[in-house]
């Protein structure tokens, strides 16, 4: 792996449904490699993935609807989110892509393989299950807006270490790039059994899990690999956010899987 990439990404969008939906292009001839975000992230979050991975792989990581520079939406479906990304794949005529995806971006990614086969090849799941159980509620109580960045961060309290990429100017104040009703609708559809889109496609896949995770367990990540053919387990010493907390190690085992391909 090297870092030979531009220190930037090119920032584009396309047009889905009326909406913008803005993304980043790594660029470079490798091939494709969709990057899908979690809950209040944006594509940006895979800058340090992108460069680890150097020239070999074209890295492109939408921010997925009503995330970073991209519009909000009438609805935070799971049909929505997965034809947002296929969209994405089609508008840059990538053929068939490695997709990954943390979190929320995570079931995107194989939801998008067993809905949209021809466009995945492979799959990267970050630390997300096949049933997905969680609660956002209690991003509801950090503030609208405050008048100074200062006063944002200060408010977020613990958050704030999390949520630094998504901290914005707007013209009434200091705020975030997303809205916490819409991220608890999101988190709200997300709920549920989603094993038949997992176990739907045999293509190769990647699960990767924090060892300290409170949101993936052992136990379930376990059986998603020995039920789902092709499908390496891989445990490393983070919590939920694994690709933010050890980026080398997440990128050394992301690279592995990618030369096996």
């Amino acid at each position: 792996m090297t870092s030979s990439l531009p220190p930037e990404p090119k920032r584009a969008a396309l047009t889905v449904a009326g909406r913008r939906l803005s993304f980043l292009d790594f660029g470079g001839p490798g091939r494709p490699l969709l990057a899908l975000h979690g809950h209040f992230g944006e594509g940006r979050t895979f800058t340090r993935l992108a460069r680890d991975l150097g020239g070999d792989w074209r890295v492109i990581a939408p921010d997925q609807r009503g995330h970073g520079r991209s519009d909000r939406p009438a609805d935070f479906s799971r049909t929505g989110y997965v034809e947002d990304a296929a969209a994405v794949l089609d508008h840059l005529g990538t053929g068939g892509a490695v997709v990954l995806g943390h979190s929320l971006g995570g079931v995107n990614a194989y939801q998008l393989a067993a809905r949209f086969p021809a466009l995945v090849d492979a799959l990267i799941v970050e630390d997300i299950g096949a049933v997905v159980d969680d609660d956002l509620s209690f991003s509801l109580s950090w503030p609208r807006r405050t008048p100074t960045r200062v006063e944002l961060l200060e408010a977020l309290g613990p958050a704030a270490a999390y949520l630094r990429d998504a901290v914005r100017e707007h013209p009434d104040g200091w705020g975030l790039a997303f809205d916490p009703e819409d991220m608890n609708d999101s988190q709200r559809n997300l709920n549920g059994d989603h094993w038949n889109d997992w176990l739907a496609r045999d293509c190769p896949a990647l699960l990767i899990r924090g060892s300290r995770s409170t949101v993936l367990t052992a136990a379930h990540a376990k059986d998603m690999a020995t039920r789902r053919p092709r499908t390496r387990l891989v445990e490393l010493p983070a919590g939920h956010t694994v690709h933010e907390t050890v980026p080398a190690e997440f990128a050394a085992a992301v690279g592995e899987f990618l030369g096996t391909l």
